[in-house]
């Protein structure tokens, strides 16, 4: 995980491969929330609702983040799909992420070990191709320059990732500037020195 964010996925991904006659269909997509995990896994249930099984998992939180998971067997043997499926999220580097392992039986059984790495591992080739993209924390800033700093300001503000969202005109200008959280420094660094020091940035705290 970056010091400025990390790797989550950049959309819906879906692969498939077909293991002793029985096909494994994994969905993986976003999910910023637990609710919208599960919205995501009734999706693809409803999809495959003539499916044996739709076993799922789910890290709605940084990588390896264990505060919002989830995960379910959906009638495989307990322990041989959802905790599988969870630990390979979980060591899989991308956040905010639901994964969906639609099985359709081919007539022989895999067993218990069997299970286990056919639905880790249909997480892992989905992984290997995942497009992802990279999610930056951010942070809200005011800050307060005189006119002559607003140029330079709105000019680099790009370099260093933070996005202009408000400006006030009065006997000097004020910025609400969104800026990466490991950013923050660096921002304060270029204010000063392009105010000479009289700059000022300030955080803007979200409410309680």
């Amino acid at each position: 995980m970056s010091q400025d964010g990390y790797r989550v996925p950049a959309g819906w991904h879906r692969v498939e491969e077909v293991i002793r006659g029985s096909r494994f269909i994994t969905t993986l997509d976003r999910a910023r929330t637990e609710e919208e995990a599960r919205s995501r896994i009734k999706d693809v249930r409803s999809e495959f609702a003539d499916a044996t099984h739709n076993c799922w998992a789910y890290l709605a939180g940084p990588p390896g983040d264990t505060a919002r998971i989830g995960m379910s067997d959906d009638g495989e043997p307990h322990g041989t799909a959802g905790r599988p499926m969870l630990e390979t999220l979980l060591h899989g580097e991308v956040g905010e992420i639901c994964a969906v392992v639609t099985r359709y039986y081919g007539g022989t059984k895999l067993g218990r070990g069997g299970l286990g790495r056919a639905y880790a591992g249909g997480v892992n080739l989905a992984l290997d191709s995942l497009p992802t993209t990279l999610r930056v924390e951010r942070l809200r800033a005011r800050v307060e320059v005189d006119y002559p700093a607003v140029d330079p300001l709105l000019r680099h503000l790009g370099e260093i990732g933070a996005e202009k969202e408000e400006e006030v005109y009065g006997a000097g200008v004020s910025l609400v500037v969104a800026v990466p959280k490991a950013q923050l420094s660096e921002l304060e660094r270029r204010v000063a020195d392009w105010t000479s020091g009289r700059g000022r940035v300030e955080q803007i705290r979200p409410d309680p």
